[in-house]
């Protein structure tokens, strides 16, 4: 059983829930508290020992690569300045060299298509696909354990009530084993009332690399795009899938009301910001 190493990070989405600010900025570069959100991924990544970032990108990305790099400039002013903190900050969030990589998705087409770009830089062997837009600290750190486990592919989930189950990528509970379990089946957001479970797929997999040949089909889905769940459910055909019930909390900061609260909490945890943040938040409800 191959380690994983690799995380693919499908960055080329275009972000227009989040129009007029995402115009010139990419969406994965809006900030929770004073990070980016594609940084925040990349730390929950590192924690869990992923080696090698490889981000699909699309035009207007640039910025991202940027900041994934060495700012000679920045940095001298930070050490001319004395300002050590804000320049060991900045050292200690950069992946060593040759540790990321970036390959361009020229047509939205999909989180399928976008996976499948990568597959050259890939190789041969198994892979973390993360959702830069899905904030869950410690959720890599627990897939890899269940990967540990079982092997296969493995999918994260998370339990929402049964009226929200149309809104997510849905999967079929069988054999458990404590917080994993086989998935015996898996739906794109399922019709009112007949989901299997309400367990949805939050952002985090592990999958082998058959599913590169899988995806190379490009067949369409739902939205005339090629589905990466499509793809799973193919690959699931002659290979197990595990699901992994993260225990945490998952912010969509690709959704206004998701990346408010992720703002409020991640500044709640913050020592500096806590007992401010809680005032003007009981001032504001006091108006309110």
């Amino acid at each position: 059983m191959k380690r994983i190493r690799k995380a693919v990070l499908p960055v080329a989405g275009l972000g227009t829930r989040f129009l007029p600010a995402t115009k010139a900025v990419p969406k994965e570069m809006l900030t929770v508290v004073d990070r980016p959100v594609v940084q925040h991924v990349v730390d929950e990544a590192r924690e869990a020992g992923i080696e090698h970032f490889i981000f699909v990108t699309g035009r207007g990305k640039a910025v991202i690569e940027d900041h994934f790099d060495i700012s000679y400039e920045l940095e001298r002013t930070l050490q001319e300045r004395n300002k050590t903190e804000a320049y060991e900050a900045l050292r200690k969030d950069l992946p060593a060299a040759g540790q990321t990589s970036f390959t361009r998705q020229q047509e939205p087409l999909g989180l399928g298509h976008a996976v499948w770009c990568a597959r050259e830089i890939v190789g041969d062997e198994p892979f973390a696909v993360i959702l830069p837009d899905m904030l869950s600290r410690g959720s890599m750190v627990q897939m890899l354990e269940a990967y540990e486990q079982h092997g296969g592919n493995i999918i994260a989930v998370e339990e929402v009530a049964p009226d929200q189950t149309h809104q997510y990528g849905i999967v079929s509970v069988g054999e458990q084993f404590g917080d994993t379990f086989e998935i015996t089946g898996m739906v794109e957001k399922p019709p009112k009332g007949t989901a299997p479970s309400n367990y949805i797929i939050s952002g985090r997999y592990i999958l082998q690399p058959e599913i590169f040949s899988i995806l190379e089909r490009g067949e369409r889905g739902a939205g005339g795009e090629i589905q990466l769940t499509d793809g799973m459910k193919r690959l699931s055909e002659t290979q197990k899938f595990y699901g992994m019930h993260y225990r945490g909390k998952t912010y969509d900061t690709g959704s206004k009301l998701g990346f408010l609260v992720a703002n409020l909490a991640y500044g709640l945890e913050r020592p500096e910001l806590c007992d401010a943040l809680k005032q003007e938040i009981e001032a504001l409800l006091a108006k309110g």
